[in-house]
């Protein structure tokens, strides 16, 4: 995604993370509706709900013409799975993508996990590490200058674990607009990439897959799945860079939990 980048004051980051927090408190009501037995429906009406109760409305209802609230991917579906009737069965691996706008301005965040008994190890791993991916990538946004720093970080936590990133799918810049210039990407590339600076807002959302990084795009036009079948995982986070320092708009702690791994510690919106 080319273009001019939107560059945010510190008063419309603040409005950023209250969109932010709203998106986190769907994602947790949408992870509780996902148990086995549950529809991926079910779970999209959780989401919907914590999102109107935020006083916010979604940004993914209607955005292209996506019918649901939050997007509910199951195992080989890597993103952009469509809420329905699928019934949700135990060791699923499921990724729940979710965003909210809150007087214009937007939030953005995905979460994946592991229902009931993991069907392996691999699977546990391949949730984990795909965590670590995002926060290594954030951590490395915090001193990078380029911000291929940060997709080379993503790439190495993803090599580390045998994982490969979902081959044309990125994150993004995220503010007035769920999706803006410039692009983030989960791997390395011969750019440096844009001028790291404050007043940018990006979701990082690494994508990984067990398999290779090959895919494809059901008949519905939306869900992508993984070429060869493999299990996948995706999280994601929008992060607002200030004057000083960074801040995970999308996570209560500002991403201090995630972040103590690599040494970085968030440094609230002034």
């Amino acid at each position: 995604m080319s273009g001019n980048i939107e560059y945010k004051t510190t008063a419309q980051m603040r409005v950023m993370a209250q969109a932010g927090l709203v998106v986190e408190k769907a994602l947790a009501a949408a992870k509780a509706a996902a148990v086995v037995g549950a529809s991926t429906f079910d779970v999209d009406t959780a989401a919907a709900k914590a999102i109107a109760e935020g006083g916010a409305t979604s940004n993914f209802l209607g955005y292209h013409g996506f019918p649901a609230s939050c997007c509910v991917s199951i195992n080989d579906e890597v993103v952009h799975g469509i809420p329905g009737t699928r019934v949700i069965e135990d060791g699923d691996v499921i990724s729940i993508d979710c965003g909210a706008i809150i007087d214009g301005w937007h939030g953005d965040s995905a979460v994946t996990f592991i229902v009931g008994t993991p069907k392996s190890d691999r699977d546990i791993e391949l949730v984990e590490e795909t965590r670590r991916s995002l926060f290594a990538g954030i951590a490395a946004l915090a001193t990078a200058s380029r911000l291929g720093e940060v997709s080379a970080a993503v790439e190495d936590v993803a090599d580390a674990a045998g994982l490969y990133p979902l081959e044309g799918y990125v994150g993004h810049g995220i503010g007035t607009a769920m999706h803006q210039p410039p692009d983030v990407l989960n791997y390395r590339t011969r750019s440096r990439g844009v001028k790291v600076r404050p007043g940018m807002c990006l979701a990082i959302e690494p994508m990984l897959v067990i398999g290779t990084g090959d895919s494809n795009i059901l008949a519905d036009d939306w869900t992508v799945i993984s070429a060869d079948g493999s299990r996948a995982a995706h999280w994601e986070h929008s992060i607002a860079i200030h004057e000083a320092g960074i801040w995970v708009l999308t996570a209560s702690d500002g991403g201090a939990g995630g972040l103590a791994e690599f040494g970085v510690v968030p440094t609230p919106i002034p």
